[in-house]
């Protein structure tokens, strides 16, 4: 990409906020994922990297993570099948004991002028990858959560001001929100936390992969700061809602939108 996103390889400086937590972090391998991998090592956790096939860049994110004293464990795999999620819970069990954060990240959009050139088979997988997966990782990681536990969805700045193009995609961000929200009432009585992040236009990957050039050209221009976020401008607010320090932090959205309000 070019410019190349700034995940925080440089920048990010942490400081034992989630010393000794074990976490699981889906797309970690590039975006969003990458950066919040970085900071959760740099703030004293090991941290499972899930990703699809993308392995030189999940071997990239690795490194960070051992560089900061972490021990990082590579899933890859395809989150749409259900036996696949059960597969990187169970394997965060087997090498940490443990979850201590669910971090449910990877996405998938594509951009469509209408309606009919969304094909049943993109829907069902957008579904799947975006929102089911958030299903299937928090049930199998919630037997093996302690009280003080955290798990945090992406979800997006789309789900209150949706993208016409970017139909199925809005649908399920709204859905993480909604999914997220009423899951912090369900795990209340387990000490467990749920919440999650919703950026506004971040750089990533994602953004060239599925926009018209047109699109990416303009990306982040219509946000009151005037240009898109960074991977690395997200990752504080998953540590935030990762740590103790939002002991009382349940059932909330925090925006990371450079200045678009979620209402």
């Amino acid at each position: 990409m070019n410019p190349k996103p700034d995940h925080g390889e440089q920048s990010y400086r942490g400081s034992g906020r989630l010393a000794g937590k074990a976490a699981v972090i889906t797309g970690a391998d590039s975006g969003i994922g990458k950066a919040v991998a970085i900071a959760f090592a740099r703030e004293g956790a090991d941290v499972l990297i899930s990703y699809l096939d993308e392995h030189e860049d999940a071997e990239d994110t690795r490194r960070w993570v051992e560089d900061a004293g972490r021990k990082a464990v590579l899933v890859p795999g395809d989150l749409t099948q259900p036996a696949h999620c059960r597969e990187v819970i169970a394997t965060a069990v087997k090498e940490f004991g443990r979850v201590d954060v669910l971090v449910s990240n990877a996405a998938y959009q594509m951009s469509h002028e209408s309606l009919e050139e969304i094909s049943d088979e993109e829907w069902d997988h957008t579904i799947a990858t975006n929102l089911s997966a958030l299903f299937h990782l928090s049930k199998a990681a919630v037997p093996h959560m302690r009280p003080g536990s955290s798990i945090i969805g992406t979800t997006s700045v789309n789900s209150d001001m949706p993208t016409p193009q970017l139909l199925p995609y809005d649908v399920t961000k709204a859905g993480i929100a909604n999914f997220t929200a009423a899951l912090a009432g369900l795990l209340a009585d387990k000490g467990i936390r749920a919440n999650s992040v919703a950026p506004g236009p971040i750089w990533t990957p994602l953004i060239p992969a599925t926009m018209p050039e047109e699109q990416v050209k303009s990306f982040g221009q219509q946000t009151p700061l005037d240009r898109p976020g960074q991977p690395a401008e997200v990752a504080p607010a998953f540590v935030l809602l990762a740590s103790d320090e939002a002991s009382y932090i349940s059932g909330a959205r925090l925006p990371v939108t450079g200045g678009r309000p979620i209402l």
